[in-house]
């Protein structure tokens, strides 16, 4: 009787039907997502033929010579360091000025706000790819074709309209109290925006960097419309030198794949919690 009366008291729900069928899909979900990614992991400290012989077999963790191969005798590092460059330019770039952006659209009232800030909208909805063309002449006559500045102004125009949209939408949750009280204390515009909102900012910051690195990060087309030179190659495109028509070394091509991988990786552990928060920020007042 006791049990029955526990079961029905809503401090100790019982578990239901609908409860455990969106577990079991979550944990499938979670299975289904992480599975490519072991199978590269696995596959990176294989031969190709240990690959094509046992391809869901646990790897000898000590074999270490396609990484050595790809780092040491490949153009590999270079594409690495162009990829750094390129991304952390571009997203650095994007955060500054689409917070600054927001800032203007969010905490300000001036004829033309709403009209300029669904003038960034639209770029949510119309993709760049769409004006590549027109985007190679100008950069022809700007003397912008295969150099990392090109990338980065193509990739830094992409990004900001996502950044405006997240950093607006936040900015304008925050009270007006806060800047009233700075004023009446007697700090100035720029002051007030450095010292006092941009720290609350942080999460929604975290939110665009990430969301705007990551298709940065393994864009392949641009680069290979606007970049010629071997040398000046991002990670996407260099690796795919390594496929060739008639063989591929599988396992070198796993590992370039996984070092490409890691560095988005460890950004993410490192940046989860700022990420969760942003993400959930205005969900609890």
């Amino acid at each position: 009787m006791t049990s029955h009366a526990a079961s029905n008291d809503p401090l100790f729900p019982r578990s239901s039907a609908g409860s455990l069928i969106a577990a079991a899909l979550l944990i499938g979900n979670t299975v289904l997502m992480l599975y490519p990614i072991v199978i590269m992991v696995f596959s990176a400290f294989k031969t190709t033929a240990e690959i094509f012989d046992a391809p869901f077999s646990l790897p000898d963790f000590t074999y270490v010579e396609n990484f050595a191969r790809i780092w040491g005798e490949t153009s590999l590092p270079g594409y690495f360091v162009n990829s750094v460059v390129i991304t952390g330019t571009s997203i650095l770039l994007t955060l500054v000025l689409g917070t600054m952006g927001a800032y203007g659209l969010a905490r300000y009232s001036f004829p033309g706000n709403s009209a300029i800030f669904m003038f960034f909208l639209a770029g949510l909805m119309l993709p760049l790819k769409l004006a590549v063309i027109p985007l190679f002449l100008q950069m022809r006559d700007f003397g912008l074709l295969d150099t990392r500045f090109g990338l980065i102004l193509i990739y830094t125009a992409m990004g900001l309209p996502s950044t405006i949209f997240i950093m607006t939408g936040f900015l304008r949750t925050l009270p007006v109290e806060l800047e009233e009280a700075a004023r009446i204390d007697g700090a100035s515009e720029p002051r007030i925006m450095f010292s006092i909102m941009l720290p609350l900012s942080i999460p929604p910051m975290v939110i665009a960097a990430i969301q705007n690195a990551v298709p940065t990060w393994n864009d392949f087309f641009f680069p290979l419309v606007f970049i010629q030179t071997d040398a000046r190659k991002t990670l996407p495109q260099g690796l795919s030198v390594f496929m060739g028509e008639y063989t591929t070394d599988w396992g070198m091509l796993f590992a370039g794949l996984t070092i490409a991988a890691l560095p988005l990786t460890i950004v993410y552990i490192l940046m989860s919690r700022q990420f969760i928060r942003g993400m959930t920020a205005g969900a609890v007042k």
